[in-house]
């Protein structure tokens, strides 16, 4: 655009493609590196479906020695050289929590630092004023990278982070045990209520990761990640092969369907699509089939391999079956159908070829993405699924069956242990404030202003020094008695007091700065005051 010149133009066109092209290649090369799902799963000899981790936000270092001390010395009037300790202890707390273990001393390593950080903000960012320092972020998903001088930023990218850290702690739990499963099942609550809260109280974020429309397909892919938890701790339960618990887990089956649709819908959204890891919106595609056809498949099983309603049994089964289907299976009436063996496998056998085709959907759909045809686990999971279907069905076909198999209605989704979305819990990590030697935050705060501290020194009249005291921390002259020792040297109501003789009273309470005063003798006394 800066330039006339025909040659000039082209040369750069041609630069400009070449980049464009070399970024393509790395966004790819990134979207195999944060797509790799098996990279965080458990190493387990049972079969699960592998999750969806997320990886961590990447930042740069930050030094804040020479910022920090000037506001200290400017805003605090203190000498910024003395706080260098505390500077460097902060910096070092950045420094680690860039690079937290997966476990629940990372999870702790971050909310410290995001509490530090409230501290932080409180000490060191005026609101009419920039620090002139900038926090700089990369995309968990694209690597693109993000600056900006706010606080918010490095605030919210920290959560981001705690929400992902517990992705990648889901992840790794072996969910062929209940202990396993419920770790799971915690953790992505934990991260839908990470993502969730980001979503509510972080706006304008300039990466795509923390946009509205991504924290929303990121909630609801956690939450889809639990109930597909809570159908796996329904299959280790339920041990009891009965007519009724084999048609809760295939509600429950659909009910995984259900949330999974809502995702794969969410993910292939205009402003999502081109920004999610395509092996990502293929796996949520796979699994929403795979459940589909696991809840006809359990139907199937609920009606061929369970013995008839005996009249005792009948009015439960009933009031369990008229609930179960989207809409009512052509045929005979219930009470008949659940009475019949006949009917029953007439309707299994629906279900069945149902199921069989929704395994080779998911079969289909998983063979178009390179990244997932790696994963073996997946591929076992669906032939093994797959085959047993088409065993159950080879097993009820009789020879003689004249009847075309009806289509059967979709099951009803239904779950016995609904989601929740947990908030996350900064109250549960203790931080003291790096910075409390500068005094107490109700009055030594980036957005208060007071004027250099005054140091008076007083003498005792008859009257004391004419001056009552009221609070804690700090101590605030409370009222000035005209005439008196503290009015002559300009003390006035509302003062803080910061000092007694040279020892810092910033945090004293009202006792002990009354003690303090006390015990002076006939040479007087200094104090050091302020006022806002």
């Amino acid at each position: 655009r800066a330039t006339s010149n025909h040659k000039v133009k082209e040369t750069v066109a041609l630069e400009l493609s070449y980049v464009n092209s070399n970024l393509q290649l790395l966004k790819e090369e990134l979207e195999e590196l944060n797509s790799s799902m098996d990279v965080y799963q458990n190493d387990s000899e049972s079969i699960s479906v592998p999750m969806i981790p997320l990886g961590l936000k990447e930042t740069k270092e930050l030094d804040l020695l020479v910022p920090l001390k000037d506001i200290i010395s400017e805003h605090y009037g203190e000498e910024g050289v003395l706080f260098e300790k505390e500077i460097k202890e902060f910096m070092e707390l950045r420094q680690a929590m860039r690079t937290p273990s997966r476990n629940e001393a990372g999870l702790e390593l971050l909310m410290e630092y995001y509490n530090q950080l409230y501290f932080l903000d409180s000490r060191f960012f005026p609101p009419t004023k920039s620090l002139g320092v900038f926090f700089h972020w990369y995309d968990s998903l694209t690597g693109v990278p993000s600056h900006q001088r706010a606080l918010a930023f490095e605030k919210g990218s920290v959560l981001f982070n705690i929400g992902a850290l517990h992705t990648q702690i889901g992840a790794r739990q072996d969910r062929a045990s209940l202990p396993g499963l419920n770790q799971a099942i915690d953790a992505f609550q934990k991260a839908a209520g990470a993502f969730n809260y980001l979503k509510e109280n972080f706006s304008n974020a300039p990466s795509l990761d923390m946009s509205a429309a991504s924290l929303n397909m990121l909630v609801r892919l956690m939450v889809a990640q639990v109930q597909e938890c809570v159908f796996e701790k329904m299959t280790l339960l339920r041990a009891q092969h009965n007519f009724l618990a084999r048609l809760q887990l295939a509600q429950e089956a659909a009910r995984v369907e259900d949330v999974y649709s809502l995702v794969h819908q969410t993910m292939t959204q205009a402003h999502v699509k081109d920004y999610v890891p395509f092996s990502w919106i293929t796996m949520v595609h796979v699994k929403s089939e795979h459940f589909k056809a696991l809840s006809h498949y359990f139907a199937a099983i609920a009606l061929c391999d369970c013995p008839v309603a005996s009249d005792a049994e009948l009015p439960e089964q009933e009031k369990a079956f008229i609930q179960f289907h989207i809409t009512m299976p052509e045929g005979p009436s219930l009470r008949i159908l659940l009475q019949d063996p006949e009917e029953r496998r007439k309707l299994g056998k629906a279900h069945l070829k149902k199921a069989i085709m929704k395994h080779e959907e998911a079969m289909r759909i998983h063979g178009l993405c390179k990244i997932l045809r790696k994963m073996d686990i997946l591929q076992e999971v669906l032939s093994f699924a797959h085959k047993r279907s088409l065993s159950k069905y080879s097993e009820i076909d009789h020879e003689e069956d004249f009847f075309e198999t009806g289509d059967a209605p979709d099951i009803h989704p239904k779950t016995h242990q609904k989601p929740e979305i947990k908030s996350p819990n900064f109250s549960q990590v203790k931080v003291t404030d790096l910075f409390h030697r500068l005094g107490p935050l109700s009055v030594f705060s980036a957005k208060n202003k007071w004027y250099p501290v005054r140091r008076v020194h007083l003498m005792r009249g008859e009257n004391g020094f004419g001056f009552t005291l009221r609070g804690d921390s700090p101590v605030l002259i409370a009222g000035v008695i005209p005439g008196g020792c503290a009015a002559e040297a300009g003390l006035k109501e509302g003062d803080y007091i910061i000092s007694v003789n040279g020892k810092d009273c910033k945090w004293s309470k009202h006792a002990e700065v009354v003690q303090l005063l006390k015990s002076t003798g006939e040479e007087g006394v200094e104090i050091g005051v302020i006022t806002l």
